[in-house]
Protein backbone atom coordinates (compact mmCIF):
# COMPACT_ATOMS: atom_id res chain seq x y z
CA UNK A 1 0.00 0.00 0.00
CA UNK A 2 0.84 3.74 -1.10
CA UNK A 3 1.72 6.19 1.91
CA UNK A 4 -0.56 9.11 1.62
CA UNK A 5 1.93 12.24 2.16
CA UNK A 6 -0.20 14.68 1.01
CA UNK A 7 -3.39 15.29 -1.46
CA UNK A 8 -1.17 17.45 -4.07
CA UNK A 9 1.80 15.12 -4.16
CA UNK A 10 0.32 11.64 -3.73
CA UNK A 11 0.50 11.06 -7.61
CA UNK A 12 3.28 12.79 -7.84
CA UNK A 13 5.49 16.03 -7.62
CA UNK A 14 4.18 18.28 -10.84
CA UNK A 15 7.25 20.09 -11.81
CA UNK A 16 6.84 24.16 -11.77
CA UNK A 17 6.36 25.76 -14.89
CA UNK A 18 9.59 27.81 -14.61
CA UNK A 19 7.54 31.02 -15.65
CA UNK A 20 4.64 31.44 -12.82
CA UNK A 21 4.09 35.27 -12.33
CA UNK A 22 1.68 35.01 -8.86
CA UNK A 23 -1.62 34.08 -8.85
CA UNK A 24 -4.66 34.03 -6.38
CA UNK A 25 -5.01 31.38 -3.22
CA UNK A 26 -8.52 30.59 -2.30
CA UNK A 27 -10.12 29.32 1.03
CA UNK A 28 -12.49 25.95 1.12
CA UNK A 29 -15.00 27.96 1.90
CA UNK A 30 -18.43 27.66 -0.66
CA UNK A 31 -19.73 31.31 0.20
CA UNK A 32 -17.72 34.41 0.44
CA UNK A 33 -14.34 32.55 -0.55
CA UNK A 34 -11.30 34.65 1.35
CA UNK A 35 -8.77 34.81 -1.77
CA UNK A 36 -5.18 36.04 -1.18
CA UNK A 37 -2.84 37.39 -4.44
CA UNK A 38 0.43 36.29 -4.64
CA UNK A 39 2.93 38.41 -6.52
CA UNK A 40 5.38 35.96 -8.46
CA UNK A 41 6.53 32.34 -7.85
CA UNK A 42 6.79 30.80 -4.48
CA UNK A 43 10.55 29.41 -2.93
CA UNK A 44 11.38 26.89 -0.62
CA UNK A 45 7.96 24.46 -0.94
CA UNK A 46 8.35 21.86 0.69
CA UNK A 47 6.18 19.14 2.25
CA UNK A 48 6.43 20.06 6.70
CA UNK A 49 5.12 17.35 8.92
CA UNK A 50 5.12 20.23 11.74
CA UNK A 51 1.98 20.52 13.99
CA UNK A 52 1.29 24.03 13.35
CA UNK A 53 0.92 24.43 9.51
CA UNK A 54 -2.48 23.45 7.95
CA UNK A 55 -3.28 20.30 6.19
CA UNK A 56 -6.26 19.18 4.18
CA UNK A 57 -8.32 16.28 4.99
CA UNK A 58 -6.26 12.91 5.50
CA UNK A 59 -3.25 14.40 4.61
CA UNK A 60 -0.42 13.92 7.29
CA UNK A 61 1.97 16.64 5.97
CA UNK A 62 1.51 19.83 4.45
CA UNK A 63 3.29 21.97 1.33
CA UNK A 64 4.35 24.90 2.68
CA UNK A 65 6.21 27.54 0.87
CA UNK A 66 7.02 31.43 1.32
CA UNK A 67 6.95 34.58 -0.69
CA UNK A 68 8.02 37.88 0.19
CA UNK A 69 4.84 39.49 2.51
CA UNK A 70 4.97 42.23 0.01
CA UNK A 71 4.00 39.91 -2.17
CA UNK A 72 0.35 39.43 -0.50
CA UNK A 73 -2.64 41.14 -0.54
CA UNK A 74 -5.78 40.36 0.70
CA UNK A 75 -8.15 40.47 -1.98
CA UNK A 76 -11.66 39.30 -1.04
CA UNK A 77 -13.37 38.23 2.50
CA UNK A 78 -10.55 39.26 4.58
CA UNK A 79 -12.89 40.16 7.42
CA UNK A 80 -13.36 36.53 7.28
CA UNK A 81 -9.88 35.83 8.57
CA UNK A 82 -8.13 35.53 12.08
CA UNK A 83 -4.56 34.57 13.30
CA UNK A 84 -5.10 30.87 14.88
CA UNK A 85 -2.22 31.43 17.49
CA UNK A 86 -1.58 35.14 18.07
CA UNK A 87 1.81 33.36 20.73
CA UNK A 88 3.35 31.68 17.64
CA UNK A 89 6.51 32.73 16.05
CA UNK A 90 4.00 32.49 12.59
CA UNK A 91 0.84 34.58 12.57
CA UNK A 92 -1.02 32.24 10.25
CA UNK A 93 -4.43 33.91 8.73
CA UNK A 94 -7.02 31.37 8.50
CA UNK A 95 -10.61 31.44 7.16
CA UNK A 96 -12.97 31.39 10.36
CA UNK A 97 -15.53 29.67 8.85
CA UNK A 98 -13.66 26.45 6.81
CA UNK A 99 -10.20 26.72 8.95
CA UNK A 100 -8.21 26.87 5.82
CA UNK A 101 -4.62 29.16 6.90
CA UNK A 102 -4.23 31.38 3.75
CA UNK A 103 -0.66 32.65 4.73
CA UNK A 104 1.69 32.94 7.64
CA UNK A 105 3.61 36.20 8.89
CA UNK A 106 6.68 36.78 11.10
CA UNK A 107 6.34 39.94 12.45
CA UNK A 108 9.77 39.81 14.81
CA UNK A 109 11.92 42.33 12.83
CA UNK A 110 14.76 39.83 14.24
CA UNK A 111 13.39 36.85 13.35
CA UNK A 112 15.70 35.20 10.17
CA UNK A 113 12.23 34.65 8.31
CA UNK A 114 10.95 38.51 8.47
CA UNK A 115 9.77 39.80 5.02
CA UNK A 116 8.79 35.91 3.61
CA UNK A 117 5.36 34.72 4.22
CA UNK A 118 4.35 31.18 4.25
CA UNK A 119 1.47 30.35 1.97
CA UNK A 120 0.46 26.81 0.85
CA UNK A 121 0.88 26.57 -3.22
CA UNK A 122 -2.00 24.06 -3.71
CA UNK A 123 -5.16 26.53 -2.84
CA UNK A 124 -3.58 28.66 -5.92
CA UNK A 125 -6.76 28.16 -8.70
CA UNK A 126 -3.60 28.78 -11.16
CA UNK A 127 -0.78 26.10 -11.46
CA UNK A 128 2.71 26.48 -12.42
CA UNK A 129 4.43 27.26 -8.92
CA UNK A 130 7.84 26.34 -8.14
CA UNK A 131 7.49 22.55 -6.88
CA UNK A 132 8.43 21.30 -3.80
CA UNK A 133 11.59 20.45 -3.18
CA UNK A 134 12.40 18.30 0.28
CA UNK A 135 10.63 17.35 3.65
CA UNK A 136 11.16 19.11 6.82
CA UNK A 137 10.18 18.04 10.40
CA UNK A 138 9.25 14.82 8.98
CA UNK A 139 9.12 13.41 12.74
CA UNK A 140 6.99 15.88 13.59
CA UNK A 141 4.03 13.57 12.36
CA UNK A 142 4.42 11.75 15.21
CA UNK A 143 3.30 14.43 16.98
CA UNK A 144 0.05 14.68 15.54
CA UNK A 145 -0.73 11.20 15.94
CA UNK A 146 1.61 9.04 13.49
CA UNK A 147 2.06 5.49 14.76
CA UNK A 148 6.06 5.62 14.75
CA UNK A 149 6.71 2.22 13.46
CA UNK A 150 5.66 3.66 9.88
CA UNK A 151 7.91 6.55 9.64
CA UNK A 152 10.59 4.48 7.77
CA UNK A 153 7.50 3.72 5.54
CA UNK A 154 7.01 7.48 5.27
CA UNK A 155 10.42 8.36 5.02
CA UNK A 156 10.69 6.22 1.74
CA UNK A 157 7.73 7.33 0.20
CA UNK A 158 9.30 10.84 0.41
CA UNK A 159 12.36 10.03 -1.20
CA UNK A 160 10.44 8.26 -3.62
CA UNK A 161 8.42 11.40 -4.59
CA UNK A 162 11.90 12.98 -4.80
CA UNK A 163 11.81 14.64 -1.48
CA UNK A 164 14.56 14.49 1.16
CA UNK A 165 13.04 14.10 4.24
CA UNK A 166 15.18 16.39 7.32
CA UNK A 167 14.15 16.46 10.56
CA UNK A 168 14.54 20.47 10.80
CA UNK A 169 14.37 22.46 7.54
CA UNK A 170 16.89 21.76 4.35
CA UNK A 171 20.58 22.99 4.49
CA UNK A 172 20.27 25.72 2.58
CA UNK A 173 17.66 27.27 4.96
CA UNK A 174 19.41 25.94 7.87
CA UNK A 175 22.77 28.07 6.17
CA UNK A 176 20.63 31.03 5.93
CA UNK A 177 19.33 30.97 9.75
CA UNK A 178 23.28 30.21 11.11
CA UNK A 179 24.05 33.01 9.21
CA UNK A 180 21.54 35.32 10.07
CA UNK A 181 22.20 34.41 13.51
CA UNK A 182 25.98 34.65 13.88
CA UNK A 183 25.23 38.02 11.23
CA UNK A 184 23.20 39.20 14.59
CA UNK A 185 26.16 38.05 17.55
CA UNK A 186 28.67 40.24 15.34
CA UNK A 187 26.60 43.55 15.17
CA UNK A 188 25.63 42.86 18.74
CA UNK A 189 29.60 42.72 19.99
Amino acid sequence: MTVRIHPSIDNGVKRGSGSFTGGTLVCKCQDRQVKVGIKGDVAHNHACGCTKCWKPDGAIFSVVAVVPRENVTVLENGDKLRVVDTSATIQRHACRVCGTHMFGRIENTAHPFYGLDFIHPELFTESGSAAPGFAAFVSSVIESGVDPSQMPAIRSRLKELGLEPYDCLSPVLMDAIATHVAKSKAKAA
